[in-house]
C-alpha cells in the first residue's frame, strides 16, 4: 500500500500540478491513502475530498502551517519550522480564520519584498516591478502567495534563469518576516478543529527544520522533549531529505515519546515524486 502524506496542489500552495492531476497522477501511482498539505490554506480541502472518494483513494485532511519557534538554550533568535496538521474538521472557523489572516499577510509581505527588489533592480539597470506585476504574480498563486511564486515570475520576466538564481540573487536579501504564529498557537488550532499536529520534516538539510538550531541528533530530540512535547502527536520520520540513520533515529524517539509516525514525499511536483517515499502500511492504521 503505497501512502503520501505531504502533498502541495496548485490550488492552495506552490505546487505545480491542479488536484485533478494529482489525483489522476495518485491513481496511476497506485497511491492508496494520501493528504493535500498547502501551506497554511485548507482552501482545496473539498475538492481534495471529493476527488478521493471519485478516484478511490484514502483521504486525510492536510494542512501545513509555518511556525516560529524559540528555544532559550538553544536559538538566539525565533527560528523557522513548519508542522502538519492532520484529520481535523476543515469547518473549524477558527482554524479558518487564522489560515486567511496568514494569506492576507502574505500578500502584505510580497508587496514588501517586491518593493525592496525593485530597488535591487534599479541599481542592475533593470526595470522595478509594478502593481501591474503583483497581480499576475498574484495569478500565477492559486492558494497561498510566497516568494517561490515571486521566484517563477522572474523567470518569467528573463531577470533569473532558476528559483535558485531568484532567491540567491533577491529573495534572500530583500526578504520581509512572515507572520509569526507560535507552535502552541498552530497546536491548539490544529487540535481544537480535532485534528493532530505533527513536526514536518526535523532533520531536512537544506529546508525549514531543527537543522536550523542543531544538526545533531540528540540535541534536536533534546529541544523537542524539552519545549514541543505537549504540543506535538507526531513526528513526520519519512520524507525524501531524511537518509536511513535520520528515519532510524527519528523512529526509535517517537516509540519512546509514545509519538505518532508520518511520511510523505513533500512534492510540489518538481519533478513528479509523489508515492516514491517509502512510508509503512501501519501508518494509515495511526489514522484509523
Amino acid at each position: 500500500m503505497k501512502i503520501d502524506l505531504h502533498i502541495h496542489s496548485r490550488e492552495g500552495s506552490d505546487g505545480r500540478m491542479t488536484l485533478p492531476e494529482i489525483f489522476e497522477e495518485a491513481c496511476r501511482r497506485n497511491i492508496k491513502l494520501i493528504s493535500i498539505t498547502d501551506h497554511d490554506s485548507i482552501e482545496s480541502q473539498n475538492s481534495a475530498q471529493s476527488l478521493a472518494a471519485e478516484y478511490n483513494i484514502q483521504y486525510i485532511t492536510g494542512v501545513e502551517m509555518n511556525i516560529s519557534f524559540f528555544h532559550p538554550r538553544y536559538t538566539a533568535k525565533p527560528v523557522s519550522l513548519d508542522i502538519l496538521g492532520y484529520q481535523f474538521d476543515i469547518s473549524s472557523r477558527a482554524l479558518s480564520k487564522k489560515l486567511f489572516e496568514l494569506r492576507e499577510h502574505r500578500r502584505r509581505r510580497a508587496e514588501s519584498i517586491l518593493l525592496k527588489i525593485n530597488e535591487e533592480l534599479v541599481i542592475r539597470g533593470i526595470n522595478p516591478f509594478t502593481e501591474a506585476d503583483l497581480r499576475a504574480i498574484e495569478e500565477t498563486a492559486d492558494g497561498s502567495l510566497g516568494r517561490p511564486h515571486i521566484a517563477d515570475y522572474m523567470i518569467r520576466k528573463n531577470i533569473v534563469a532558476t528559483r535558485q538564481a531568484a532567491f540567491d540573487k533577491y529573495l534572500v536579501k530583500c526578504d520581509v518576516p512572515k507572520m509569526p504564529v507560535s507552535l502552541e498557537e498552530a497546536s491548539t488550532l490544529i487540535r481544537g478543529a480535532g485534528g493532530r499536529t505533527v513536526l514536518a520534516h526535523p532533520n531536512n538539510q537544506k529546508g525549514t527544520s531543527l537543522v536550523s538550531i542543531t544538526s545533531v541528533l540528540q540535541k534536536q530530540f533534546e529541544i523537542i522533549k524539552e519545549a514541543m512535547l505537549p504540543y506535538l502527536d507526531g513526528v513526520e520520520c519519512w520524507h525524501p531529505s531524511h537518509d536511513a540513520g535520520t528515519v532510524s533515529a527519528y523512529l526509535e524517539f517517537a516509540e519512546k515519546e509514545s509519538l505518532m509516525l508520518t511520511g510523505g514525499s513533500d512534492c510540489h511536483q518538481h519533478p513528479v515524486i509523489m508515492g516514491t517515499v517509502p512510508v509503512p502500511y501501519y501508518v494509515a492504521e495511526q489514522f484509523g
